[in-house]
């Protein structure tokens, strides 16, 4: 073996391309099972970010979903629960028309709703009455979209008829095996789904009408999350009632614990269908909880009350779908790329059925996660996950230390997982070291962490961003004056924010991000339209303190390099957002690099764009920083350098 090559921080080569890492990449999600065969979807770079549903049975997969179809729902602008199979038929909505189709095996998608401003989402089964309950979205009036439980008769000239309606938002409609009783969860603004939604119980007669509707569970401050009914017919859900989200049934008309535990058994319903358990039987439920950033797969016994870990290979599990014989989810583990997996309930060996990519990396380019607690602002802990660099061919001068990128998550109201990332490894492997903080506001910690942000956001995440960074710095891990911070949708905001009222940042990069908080307030799609009241104040009596943390406001304090990447379809943080923050940067005098893609929304999902943020942005930070790259890319126009 040769000896490492000493080479400055950031200048090492390395085999972690952007062409390796958007070649051949899927977002896998959305699984579901019918009878032997499984189903899930992959979104393909490319091909545009076309979503495809794909089957899996004996070892065989086949796309099902023909081009040019798109399966993505549009409802809430997040989506999620976009198809369902039933018997091998599958039901699913196409996004470019929002219309549902109706794909049977070997045949071509027919439409079973009419054109027009409607569309669907988390769509069950009906058989009694051979229909789909659905949630359906009505944009036809003025205003905000009209947001409804609706059932579809599969006539491609009907809109489906309401069932459930007057609240502002509902999710997981949800039958019992017998067909005679409806449960469904509803909120209403300025409620966000994990600050508090109401878990309903009705009768459904003959007809197929709803009726004696009451609410079972939830509240103001209570998040009800994932109804789902036993094979013998009893509801259970996840409730957050007692700080944490745990598992709960509907038994003898009261509310039944069934394992109380510090862990998250539940998850922000940023989209639909999200799922962290399932029934294998009527006296076992397999389930996936968040304990200390950690995800753990476990069988509850239904009778007896006692919660048993699976050993897995994964850190992070999703989408979990369980059967009689089988769990099937998305695994996440920090070596290796993300994979569907079936974990055999008998002999609890896991198969991997498909990988999110097939790159293959010698573990000596890898930089291992090390979760970590750092002190932050008020006396208080905060959680991260720090990479150093690691790149087997390379060392550091002696007494150099590396520049370190801090990335704040979206949401904010989500959180990061210490699960292989190929982004991630594109920086370390090149000598620059990650920070990737879960600030105050992130889930998978309790409701009071996660309450951290009311009222504070733009305050708890930049402190918390800032005192990771700061934390690292005092260790003797990361160099002072080469740290930079980088973050998307909201994290896009915590970056700006963070440059803008904090000294401890020497650059950054926002991807969609937040500058302006009155534009977004006024600005966005009706889920997120109240979000900010929660976590700011209510618009507009409280507009002083929306423009007391718009980073656009006060660009006199902002003093650093930053480069901008935004999507010019993006609904959810429009490109005026980044268009007023460049146009000002420039009069200003500061480096700033604006790159804008056509055809994109909120978050990027075509192969070359992705590549071009990815390498666009090391780009930026190695001409800011002044160190040589090992390979050659295309320049990025960077005003003002």
């Amino acid at each position: 073996m040769s000896e490492p090559q000493v080479a400055p921080y950031g200048s090492w080569a390395s085999p972690i391309t952007s062409d390796l890492i958007v070649a051949g990449s899927l977002r896998l999600g959305e699984i579901r099972l019918d009878g032997d065969r499984l189903y899930w979807s992959e979104g393909r770079p490319t091909e545009g970010g076309r979503n495809v549903v794909v089957s899996w049975k004996a070892g065989s997969t086949q796309d099902v979903t023909p081009a040019p179809f798109n399966v993505r729902t549009r409802v809430h602008e997040y989506g999620g629960g976009a198809y369902i199979v039933v018997d091998g038929i599958v039901y699913f909505s196409n996004f470019l028309d929002q219309r549902l189709y109706r794909q049977a095996p070997g045949a071509d998608p027919t439409p079973v709703t009419p054109e027009g401003p409607y569309r669907y989402a988390d769509a069950v089964w009906d058989a009694g009455r051979q229909r789909l309950v659905c949630i359906r979205e009505d944009g036809s009036g003025d205003g905000e979209p009209v947001n409804a439980i609706a059932a579809l008769s599969l006539d491609p000239d009907s809109y489906g008829t309401v069932l459930v309606s007057g609240s502002d938002f509902y999710a997981s409609p949800r039958l019992s095996p017998d067909g005679r009783h409806l449960a469904w969860i509803s909120w209403n603004h300025p409620n966000m789904p994990w600050d508090g939604t109401e878990l309903w119980l009705a009768e459904v007669d003959e007809q197929g009408q709803v009726h004696g509707a009451h609410c079972i569970a939830g509240g103001l401050e209570e998040s009800v999350f994932q109804p789902e009914w036993s094979p013998d017919g009893v509801l259970y859900f996840v409730s957050d009632r007692t700080g944490w989200w745990n598992l709960y049934r509907w038994h003898d008309n009261m509310v039944e614990p069934m394992c109380p535990k510090s862990a998250e058994f539940g998850l922000p319903q940023w989209v639909f269908r999200m799922a962290t358990y399932g029934f294998a039987s009527v006296d076992t439920l397999i389930c996936t909880y968040v304990e200390r950033g950690i995800q753990v797969l476990a069988r509850l016994d239904t009778t007896t009350k006692k919660l048993t870990p699976i050993a897995t290979p994964y850190t992070a599990i999703g989408g979990l779908q369980v059967s009689d014989k089988q769990a099937v989810f998305l695994g996440g583990s920090p070596d290796a790329p993300s994979a569907i997996a079936a974990l055999d309930l008998i002999t609890e060996q896991v198969q991997v059925l498909r990988r999110s990519s097939q790159m293959d990396i010698d573990p000596g380019y890898l930089s291992m996660p090390q979760v970590i607690e750092f002190p932050t602002s008020n006396g208080l802990t905060a959680h991260a996950i720090y990479y150093p660099p690691q790149n087997k061919d390379f060392v550091a001068p002696e007494g150099e230390r590396p520049p370190l990128r801090v990335q704040g998550h979206g949401g904010p109201t989500a959180a990061t997982s210490a699960t292989f990332n190929p982004g991630i490894q594109y920086w370390t492997s090149r000598g620059i070291g990650i920070l990737d903080v879960n600030y105050g506001g992130s889930t998978g910690y309790g409701r009071a962490y996660r309450e951290r942000l009311k009222g504070n956001w733009g305050i708890v995440d930049v402190d918390d961003c800032a005192h990771g960074a700061e934390y690292l710095v005092q260790q003797g891990q990361v160099d002072g004056d080469r740290l930079v911070i980088q973050g998307g949708s909201a994290g896009g905001y915590t970056t700006l924010a963070a440059l803008t009222f904090r000294n401890t940042f020497k650059a950054g990069a926002s991807y969609y991000g937040v500058s302006d908080l009155k534009a977004l307030a006024e600005d966005t799609h009706k889920f997120e339209s109240r979000y900010l009241d929660g976590l700011i104040g209510p618009y507009p009596e409280r507009q002083d303190l929306y423009e007391a943390r718009s980073p656009i406001h006060h660009i006199h304090q902002l003093a650093c390099p930053v480069i901008f990447f935004q999507g010019d379809e993006d609904k959810i943080v429009p490109p005026n957002q980044a268009e007023m923050m460049v146009s000002a940067l420039k009069d200003k005098g500061l480096p700033v690099a604006y790159v804008l893609f056509a055809g994109e929304q909120h978050g990027f999902r075509k192969a070359e764009n992705i590549k071009r943020t990815l390498d666009g942005e090391l780009y930026f930070y190695a001409q800011v920083f002044g160190f040589e790259l090992a390979e050659t890319i295309e320049p990025v126009a960077i005003a003002n350098l």
